[in-house]
Parts: structure tokens; sequence; C-alpha cells
């Protein structure tokens, strides 16, 4: 029985096709090309500009299980082991965990949750069960993962209803832009392996890297952006563009606007 950090004794195995490129790496764009560019690069220059260019006390730690996530995939995808599969997955479990706990409105909490300290319990309970439930069958944990983007999606609407700025809706519609162009290729990847190796073009699931990581760029300062509106009251927050607005290529940060007082 091969061991769990074996290479290939993970589950699950995507289109691109193993050690073509390299006798030590698995998949080589999975690798290098995506997983590098996508989490260890894009993450930490959204927080660079955060921290750079707002007032924000901006949550650290889910900045920091982004990069892991980042290292992780690196991982799972050079050596395909069990282990690294399951790194990869709950890295992103446990930065969905993070993000909940901080950034979650307190007006959607259940009727049970008072305060945040409440829900931080909450969510910490249900993120070990489903720690657990994942080593029953791994091959669904990727399924489960992206469904949660459904939820977002859903409370992303419910706040673009209270929200009249059009900044604010184009920035949330280049996200879920960024979104349906990544799920679709990891479900192209996933189903469709057979025709994409036909034409010798099995690299769609190293696309969904670089397009997650793109609608993760907007999407952290959009959640940024409403969570100011609930816990910072006083100031007025404002989407802006580094290094402007005019570049092809930007990348978005909140800033805090202070309203003048009223007489």
């Amino acid at each position: 029985m091969p061991s769990i950090f074996s290479y290939q004794s993970a589950e699950v195995d995507w289109c691109e096709g193993n050690f073509e490129r390299s006798p030590v790496i698995a998949e080589y764009y999975n690798t290098d090309g995506t997983s590098l560019f996508s989490f260890l690069l894009l993450a930490p220059l959204n927080f660079v500009v955060l921290e750079a260019f707002s007032e924000l006390q901006v949550n650290h730690g889910t900045f920091v299980s982004l990069l892991l996530a980042g290292v992780f995939s690196t991982y799972f995808h050079m050596t395909l082991s069990y282990v690294g599969q399951l790194l990869d997955e709950l890295s992103i479990l446990w930065t969905l965990a993070v993000a909940y706990s901080f950034w979650y409105p307190q007006a959607y909490f259940p009727k049970c949750i008072k305060t945040r300290r409440h829900f931080f319990w909450l969510t910490g309970i249900t993120t070990v069960i489903s720690t657990l439930m994942s080593f029953i069958k791994p091959t669904l944990n990727a399924y489960a993962l992206n469904c949660i983007a459904f939820h977002l999606l859903y409370l992303t609407w419910k706040e673009l209803k209270k929200c009249n700025d059009k900044r604010v809706h184009r920035m949330a519609a280049v996200m879920v832009m960024w979104w349906a162009l990544a799920i679709t290729s990891w479900i192209s990847d996933r189903w469709l392996c057979w025709l994409w190796q036909a034409i010798n073009f099995p690299y769609f699931h190293s696309f969904w890297h670089v397009l997650i990581a793109m609608s993760l760029l907007y999407c952290c300062p959009l959640v940024i952006y409403f969570d100011v509106t609930y816990e910072m009251p006083s100031f007025k927050p404002k989407l802006e563009y580094w290094p402007s607005d005019s570049w092809p290529v930007v990348v978005p940060y909140v800033t805090l606007e202070e309203p003048h007082k009223q007489c």
C-alpha cells in the first residue's frame, strides 16, 4: 500500500498529463505557471495595496490563508499525493472559514447568534466538522467547496440591491465574470478531459487557478467595501484602482471618506 505522501496517491488526477515536462513535477502547468502566479503573487499584491492605500484594519488572517492555499496547491499538483490533495482542499475550507468569521455581515446572522464571538464559535465548530467529513470521500470535497460560491454570490446580490454606487456594481460584474470563466474552466477540465486530450490541450485546470485568483482580486475589496458600511458607518467607503483607472490591468482597493457633519 503506497504512503499517503507518495506521488500519485491522491484520489483525483487532473487532465494535464503527468511528468511530461519534469521528472519531479507531476503536473507542470498546474504547478509552476498557475499556482505560483495566482495565489503567491496576486494575493500578496492585493494585500499590499489594501494596506498602503486604505485606512482599514485589514484582516491579515484571510490573506495569510490565501498564501497557504497557494503553497498547498503547488505541493498537491507537484506530487498528486493524498496528503497534498487534502491540504489543498482543507486550506481553501479554512480560508473560507476565516473570511466568514471576520466579514460575514451581522445582519445575516442566524437568530440564535447574537454576537460576533458566538458566530466565531459557530464557524469554528462547523469548520471542524467539515474538516473531519472531508476525509470520508475526498473526491467530493472540491464540488462541495465550489458550491459555497453560490452562497457568496447570493450575499453579493443582496448587498447590491441596497447599493446605488455604479462603481460597486461594475466591480461586482467583473468579479462574477472572472468567476464564471473560472468555474467553466474547472468543469471543462473535470468533465470534458477526453475532448481536451484528443486535441492535445489539457490545460483548463491551470486556467482555473489564474481566473479564480483574478476573481478574488475583485472580491476582496468588494467584501471590505460592504464590511465598512456595517462596521464603520461614520465613514463612506470608496473603490479605487491602482495604479490608475485608465490602465487595462488594475488592482482594486478601498479608501475611506469621512462625511462632513451636518450643522
